[in-house]
């Protein structure tokens, strides 16, 4: 019995010391996981969950100092007894998580070892076994030196887990055990081998024959029974291959970038998994930062499980100039424990990750063309836009004979750019510098698929990768196309009547009073009636048609 409990009082000390300082270690990613527990699905105790950090320091410091006193055999009653109320509530989660399955990993090693909830509580019910030993003979228990030797090393270990605590809290974990640790390839991580294990699930197809229920199961084939169809079950028999890293998304009005910016060079990551939850003012700083990033050839995103709402006050508050992605919050709180938090990726390796108490941390240097752009892709829109070009000047002039040509070259350029959009989004500023941003812009702009690029061309804009003035050009002609008033007045029409005289006019526009004001803030440098002079001729005088108007003298041409 006594060799027994020396077994036992080993094993539960050590094992309650190296569990207590993994979670001690990202005492932050174990607080998210009592929030699930007090979550309402769960434990339904969701008064607690402001409290999650606090009790998740307590639980993992007395962890930690109820191992190490074992060990040392100082207060043996006080801790045995603690250890086994300890492991009474700990076997009373994993127990409750294995049943319901609303819990699936309790969390006991962090992130560095991933235990079923089953495992878990089989985990505990060991642990309880061996506890309740050390109980029954504490007597055979002996301290390691004088009460005074206990005391002091009990008092040294209670301090460095406290220091600890608080700067893992200031920084971040001392140890990295996620998949989104630096050195990392996320888009490495979310790849899946093509001889993984793919998941099984078992099919149990009933039909009612000749008046009762059969059940037939199968792994997916659809039985031939003679009889009718009345349901299926599923039930999945053993799980596929999961990647380390399989909820990670760039998602920005409804389009998927992931790809796309995990691609780039040169990334800076912005992460705020909540804002109503962040340390705000931190964000004054992010947003220098972010401007001396973009400066020296950086991307830089921001990456929010927030609204659009939220992230657009926030970015007028702090002057923060840029575009915004959301991302899963789960993702978020795994990648970094600091909300918010900041990431430099190389073409989605991750070499720096930095709570923002570090920002000063942070490593730029101007980056060259090489290191800034995909110079590949920047000379084939370099090409693109040069064809775009090719006959349309000799047509402005009035010879059509290339018409023809230039209707080919068109049709090969929007396939390409639809091709390239589908996979990375726009190839903007950040991506192949200027005038290469502009490409793909000309080739939608000269299609027949305005509308189903106006988003992205959208985004571009408002992220800076395209000048406005651009999208505003776009969204005039899609308004006109949609025998809509325009909002910038830059689609101007001349109709031919039958007589010498033409009619020109700058189709209609909404609110045309204050037209200039708007052409301003997109970024045009004319006014209207200077800009219809450059695009009708010097005589040239701008009338505010209606859109009736409009629409009657094109219909009277297409006569």
């Amino acid at each position: 019995m006594k060799y027994l409990v020396h077994f036992a009082r080993l094993v539960v000390g050590l094992l309650f010391i190296v569990s207590g300082f993994i979670k001690l270690n990202d005492p932050v990613g174990f607080s998210f996981k009592l929030e699930e527990y007090f979550s309402a699905p769960v434990l339904n105790l969701p008064f607690l969950e402001p409290y999650a950090l606090a009790f998740a320091l307590f639980v993992v410091v007395l962890e930690v100092m109820l191992g190490v006193t074992l060990l040392l055999g100082y207060r043996v009653k006080l801790t045995v007894w603690a250890l086994l109320a300890a492991i009474v509530f700990f076997t009373f989660l994993t127990l409750y998580s294995a049943v319901t399955g609303k819990v699936t990993d309790c969390g006991c090693f962090g992130d560095a070892l991933k235990l079923t909830p089953w495992q878990s509580f089989y985990k505990d019910v060991v642990l309880l076994v061996l506890i309740v030993v050390l109980v029954w003979k504490q007597k055979y228990i002996k301290p390691l030196g004088s009460p005074k030797l206990g005391l002091g090393v009990t008092l040294a270990a209670l301090a460095a887990c406290i220091w600890f605590a608080s700067h893992v809290l200031d920084h971040l974990p001392w140890i990295d055990f996620r998949p989104y640790k630096i050195g990392a390839s996320i888009p490495e991580g979310m790849a899946i081998p093509d001889d993984a294990p793919k998941p099984v699930v078992e099919y149990a197809w009933t039909f009612d024959v000749g008046g009762k229920e059969q059940t037939v199961t199968t792994l997916g084939d659809y039985p031939q029974v003679d009889g009718e169809f009345l349901r299926v079950d599923t039930r999945e028999v053993s799980a596929g291959y999961e990647p380390p890293i399989h909820d990670f998304s760039l998602e920005r009005d409804g389009a998927d970038y992931t790809a796309a910016l995990l691609a780039r060079k040169q990334l800076l990551m912005v992460i705020s998994y909540d804002l109503a939850r962040s340390t705000r003012p931190v964000f004054a700083e992010i947003a220098k930062l972010a401007d001396s990033a973009k400066t020296l050839g950086y991307t830089v995103i921001g990456m929010s499980a927030s609204s659009s709402e939220d992230v657009d006050a926030l970015k007028a508050e702090y002057g923060l100039d840029i575009p915004f992605y959301f991302t899963d919050q789960t993702a978020l709180k795994t990648i970094v424990r600091s909300n918010p938090g900041v990431l430099r990726l190389e073409s989605g390796v991750i070499r720096q990750k930095l709570h923002y108490n570090d920002l000063s941390q942070l490593q730029l240097r101007p980056l060259s063309d090489e290191e800034r752009y995909d110079l590949p892709l920047r000379q084939a829109l370099d090409s693109i836009l040069e064809l775009d070009q090719k006959y349309r000047a000799r047509m402005d002039s009035g010879n059509w004979d290339d018409w023809g040509k230039q209707m080919a070259i068109d049709s090969s350029n929007i396939h390409y750019i639809d091709s390239l959009m589908a996979v990375q989004g726009y190839p903007g500023k950040t991506l192949v510098g200027e005038p290469a941003n502009k490409a793909a812009w000309y080739v939608i702009q000269h299609s027949n698929r305005i509308d189903r690029f106006l988003p992205q061309i959208q985004a571009a804009a408002e992220a800076g990768e395209l000048p406005y003035r651009l999208y505003a050009m776009m969204l005039d002609r899609s308004l006109m196309q949609q025998d809509k008033p325009q909002l910038y007045g830059t689609q101007g029409m001349s109709f031919f009547m039958g007589t010498p005289n033409e009619v020109s006019l700058i189709w209609p526009i909404e609110d045309a009073a204050n037209v200039d004001v708007r052409r301003r803030e997109a970024g045009f440098e004319q006014s209207l009636e200077a800009y219809g002079k450059d695009l009708f001729g010097p005589e040239f005088k701008y009338r505010a048609y209606s859109l009736e108007e409009a629409l009657e003298l094109r219909a009277k041409q297409n006569q």
